[in-house]
């Protein structure tokens, strides 16, 4: 009987479910399948029916509100492992997030969702900045956008360091403490105070120069939260950005040689545009009397890198003038298209000059009236001449603040040739365009400043050499032409004869409409202006340069 039940209890136990590991596996045949694929084993087909499938396809509500839920909780509560790996880049999310809970001292943070639009979810940020004995509100608005992740398509943050904080680039820092520079109080020409309140356009200017001149004008630092800048925002030209000022510093004393009443108007004009940018220089000088952008974050009128189209015509004309090529009166075709090394350039609408002078194909813009005469050029022809008349790409322009002076590289075949139009590998921003406009007029280059080199004792750049003065005539001759029965006639017209003008039209990729350019001159002030994607340079930026040649004379 004993044997008889000792087997009796053996099938009885085969019969029961196996557990292993707390996943219960049902026994058929003396084989627990269910068991042996989840615990890792089994076939490549048994394997691949538990695989989970990456997710794909287009958000829903539910998953966009999941994730950044997960996320702002956790950042909120200051679980930054949590919050990290909520991300789709822990890493770097960790690093940015560990940054802020070390360095920035921000207590009792909360974040409010707004409502999503999309994959993207605005959210309010409040806290209190506390340093030592001091403290101060902290507010401010940003946003995070949900995206998939791409090893398994769970919804997670696309993570970029501005959704901590919009002023936020990869590498930046949030810190509280003293501050790395004293504050400044800058003056303009006239000794009166410049403000970003008054001037929004001069948040970055002001920054800059507080970066540059803060530790020698004679302040005293203060305890701030501030955007400290990484290695690659220092090599785009941004400086460090104040938050909040927990105890006010001894500012430092900088004028600079702005002028109140064309600064005022150059944030009116842009202000009118969606994405304008102008300077204004006096021609004799090289002095900075005005810089406006409609967006107030990135300075595009000292620090923009873009195509300057057909106002980069100036200073290929001068070159072909150096080179007695052409001359302004000397017959010129312009044809309709122009073929150069397997590339077919055409000019504005198609359009054609048969029989006209090198200053009508010049006041009309017409392209190909400047490309047909690559085959007589060499690659470096157009960049030693923007270098050593013009000033423009030799890195060397100190102007007070942080700025781009410019790149016209060396180009061959077809890219050369489009650099004759202010395409290719050509990059201008107003300041430079203005530069240009101002060279023409007074003859010799002056490098543009804000802050005079008497204050620091630092060298302004020079160009090589000047052009001569049979050159500076026909340059005038031909841009005075264009601001009188040109491209640029309507925006400058009642502002003659003592003045001239060139239009531009930048193509950039994937963009509609081109960007508008005009530089002009006018007495002894110069001014170029560039409205992104906003068209014709004579129909945009041409009315904002007016204005403000206008409000000088």
């Amino acid at each position: 009987m004993g044997k008889r039940r000792r087997v009796a209890e053996q099938r009885k136990a085969k019969a029961r479910p196996a557990v292993l590991g707390g996943v219960i596996a049902v026994v058929v045949g003396g084989v627990g399948l269910g068991a042996y694929a989840l615990a890792g084993g089994g076939s490549a087909d048994a394997q691949a029916t538990t695989r989970k499938a990456v997710r794909t396809g287009p958000l829903t509500a539910a998953e966009v509100h999941k994730a950044s839920t997960r996320f702002l909780t956790a950042w909120q509560q200051g679980r930054t492992a949590q919050a990290s790996a909520a991300t789709d880049d822990p890493a770097a999310a960790a690093a940015q997030l560990g940054t802020v809970l070390k360095d920035a001292h921000l207590q009792d943070v909360s974040l409010t969702p707004g409502a999503a639009t999309g994959a993207k979810v605005p959210f309010s940020v409040k806290a209190t900045v506390a340093y030592q004995n001091l403290n101060k509100p902290l507010a401010y608005q940003s946003s995070l956008t949900v995206v998939r992740r791409k090893t398994d398509g769970e919804p997670v943050v696309g993570w970029q360091a501005a959704v901590v904080q919009p002023d936020l680039k990869d590498g930046d820092a949030l810190v509280t403490g003293e501050s790395g520079t004293p504050p400044v109080t800058a003056l303009d020409r006239d000794g009166g105070e410049l403000t970003a309140a008054k001037y929004p356009s001069l948040g970055a200017v002001l920054d800059g120069l507080r970066e540059k001149y803060g530790k020698t004008a004679g302040g005293k630092a203060g305890i701030e939260l501030r955007v400290v800048r990484g290695k690659d925002s220092s090599k785009a030209g941004l400086s460090d950005k104040t938050l909040v000022e927990l105890s006010q510093g001894t500012p430092g004393t900088v004028r600079t040689t702005l002028s109140p009443k064309m600064q005022a108007e150059a944030e009116e004009q842009v202000g009118r545009k969606p994405r304008a940018s102008v300077v204004v220089l006096r021609a004799s000088t090289g002095e900075i009397l005005a810089v406006a952008n409609t967006a107030h974050g990135f300075n595009v009128g000292f620090q923009g890198s873009l195509a300057p189209g057909s106002t980069m015509k100036i200073v290929t004309s001068t070159m072909l003038f150096e080179k007695k090529l052409v001359t302004p009166d000397a017959s010129h075709p312009c044809p309709k298209t122009y073929k150069l090394a397997g590339w077919t350039f055409h000019n504005d609408a198609d359009s054609e000059i048969k029989k006209g002078s090198f200053k009508q194909s010049f006041g009309a813009s017409c392209n190909n009236a400047f490309i047909n005469f690559a085959p007589k050029l060499s690659d470096s022809d157009l960049t030693k001449e923007a270098q050593e008349v013009y000033g423009l790409g030799m890195d060397n322009w100190s102007i007070g603040v942080p700025s781009f002076d410019g790149s016209v590289p060396v180009q061959s075949g077809a890219q050369m040739g489009a650099s004759l139009i202010g395409q290719g590998g050509v990059r201008m921003n107003p300041l430079n365009m203005a530069s240009v406009a101002a060279t023409v007029r007074s003859g010799v280059f002056h490098q543009p400043f804000l802050v005079s080199p008497d204050v620091d004792h630092r060298t302004l750049a020079k160009a090589a050499r000047t052009m001569s003065k049979k050159t500076q005539a026909q340059l005038q001759e031909v841009m005075q032409f264009t601001a009188a029965y040109g491209t640029a006639a309507k925006a400058m017209a009642g502002l003659g004869p003592d003045y001239g003008a060139k239009t531009g039209s930048a193509e950039v990729d994937n963009q509609k409409k081109p960007n508008g350019w005009f530089s002009a001159y006018k007495g002894d002030l110069a001014a170029a202006g560039v409205c992104e994607a906003g068209g014709h340079g004579g129909d945009t930026a041409g009315p904002i340069v007016a204005a403000l040649l206008k409000t000088g004379a």
